[in-house]
């Protein structure tokens, strides 16, 4: 099962290190929702930036970040 990190609402850095502390804890797959594109981008690239794979879904108003290895 998916590891759901909920970052709606929230603003940067917020959704950034939520995903972060999910990713050290080793918990992947990671589903990120968020609902701003500065959020969205934010996640994207330090996930990216850790070496991990980032996919996007847009659900809506919000986008489902799956983050795994």
């Amino acid at each position: 099962m998916n590891k759901i990190v909920d970052a709606r609402g929230l603003s940067c850095p917020q959704p950034v290190i939520l995903a972060r502390k999910a990713m050290d804890a080793g918990q992947l797959p990671i589903e990120v929702l968020v609902d701003s594109v500065t959020a969205q981008e934010n996640v994207r690239r330090m996930a990216l930036k850790a070496g991990f794979k980032v996919e996007a879904a847009a659900v809506g108003d919000e986008v489902r970040l799956t983050i795994s290895r």
